[in-house]
């Protein structure tokens, strides 16, 4: 998957070089494939069921972001496809089921990020952390 995202992206590089030197026609550009829910799984996301911690919390919001970034994942789709590596919280579930499903996919990454970190990093944890830092 990394490897066809990196020849995808040098490909690119190149058109655009070959387009822009003035010599021969210009070729239309492709837009770049949407990515799927498949793509974004191949990228191997980690799950998160709560229980994990600040620590456990913090490598899944970092790796969630890599896969984003890898699989090229569509700003509209993060919420949606991160949420489905949540296991078992029932907030998330709760918050879906009174909101209904597209408005509870409608928020931003960010806001996630903060409703998870408010919800899985209480105050003392993160303090402990810093002290040992």
């Amino acid at each position: 998957m990394i490897d066809r995202v990196i020849e995808r992206n040098s490909t690119h590089a190149q058109d655009n070089a070959s387009q822009n030197s003035g010599r021969g026609p210009k070729r239309p550009v492709q837009p770049a494939r949407v990515c799927s829910y498949t793509d974004f799984m191949k990228c191997q996301p980690l799950n998160f069921k709560g229980t994990e911690g600040v620590v456990g919390l913090s490598q899944w919001l970092e790796k969630m972001e890599s896969v984003f970034h890898i699989s090229g994942c569509a700003i509209d789709n993060q919420v949606k496809f991160a949420t489905c590596t949540l296991l078992g919280l029932i907030w998330w579930n709760g918050h879906v089921r009174t909101l209904g499903h597209n408005a509870a996919y409608a928020i931003t990454w960010g806001t996630l990020k903060k409703k998870l970190t408010d919800k899985y990093c209480p105050n003392g944890e993160i303090k402990k952390l810093e002290i040992e830092l």
